[in-house]
């Protein structure tokens, strides 16, 4: 049977967080949740485009209880903010979509000194996840899902240069942060196993979504390949399911990863599926956690 947004559970009293909720999947991930009666926190960068997704969440849920959250995933310091305004506001977090991101950029450097793909993509969310952690084990069933692509397939995670100091290829290091998502994912669902806390990860597959629009910048054939996505990539609605159904699937266990059942994992309705093997690898999980906690400042003293 194909699982579409119907399928959700009802989800009244449950509080999510979506990050990069402003537009694309995130966006139909936070309307999707509040439609079926949760508290969603909508969480970037842009107040603009903020507003505009709750204007449009509103319309189609008026009754919706939402909320914007500043973050910057690229600022350590907005992390803490938005981590410290968000557990102030709330007495529990339920849900914790790590959605946002970056995608093929030229290489450039956070305000911390960090690759921008890695920053955002992967450090942020390590570090967010884990300032949250004590406002998800607060309540009896939390989750925390990680989105990643099917780009990972084609990741290294290179510790000696996780910041592309030596050598940068826009394409290595989006595919080395979508390694980095599962890998943390699968890490996280390890640690958390004598804890209510169940860690999962999905990907949209081959989705329409403003990520893509760095690619243009990027030469003919990143040109070529934006024009691909935006001629035959699913809409960002159904890309959006494979994290719903990750998220709210009553029997999710930790580990769990979702993304489309067709033409090869790239289009279609949200199914498990397996990511490749080295995301399972328990000795890189351990030195990716390492080198995060040692980058980011943030440790999981709930979980050791």
């Amino acid at each position: 049977m194909r699982w579409t947004a119907e399928d959700l559970p009802d989800l009244t009293g449950g509080t999510a967080l979506v990050t990069g909720a402003n537009n694309g999947l995130g966006l139909f991930t936070a309307l999707e949740l509040a439609r079926r009666g949760a508290d969603v926190i909508l969480a970037g960068r842009n107040l603009d485009k903020g507003t505009a997704a709750l204007a449009r969440i509103r319309s189609e849920v008026p009754d919706a209880s939402l909320h914007w959250q500043p973050l910057d995933l690229a600022d350590l310091a907005s992390v803490r903010a938005a981590a410290d305004a968000v557990t102030a506001r709330i007495d529990g977090l339920d849900l914790l979509v790590n959605n946002a991101g970056v995608m093929m950029i030229p290489r450039q450097l956070t305000v911390d000194g960090f690759e921008t793909q890695f920053a955002i993509n992967h450090l942020g969310h390590f570090a967010l996840t884990g300032l949250l952690l004590p406002a998800l084990l607060s309540r009896p069933a939390p989750r925390v899902v990680t989105v990643a692509s099917n780009t990972h397939r084609q990741g290294r995670i290179d510790f000696d240069d996780l910041h592309g100091e030596r050598t940068y290829n826009r394409s290595a290091a989006y595919a080395q942060s979508k390694l980095a998502n599962l890998v943390f994912a699968q890490e996280l669902a390890r640690r958390a196993a004598a804890t209510p806390l169940v860690s999962v990860a999905a990907h949209p597959g081959f989705a329409s979504t403003g990520l893509g629009d760095s690619w243009g910048s990027g030469g003919l054939a990143n040109a070529l390949f934006l024009k691909l996505v935006l001629r035959f990539g699913q809409p960002a609605a159904i890309g959006a399911l494979a994290t719903l159904r990750a998220a709210t699937e009553p029997d999710v266990t930790g580990g769990e990863y979702f993304g489309p059942t067709g033409l090869g994992g790239m289009r279609g309705h949200p199914v498990k599926v397996r990511a490749a093997d080295r995301a399972y690898d328990e000795e890189t999980g351990r030195r990716l956690w390492a080198a995060s906690e040692q980058l980011t400042g943030v440790t999981y003293a709930a979980l050791d």
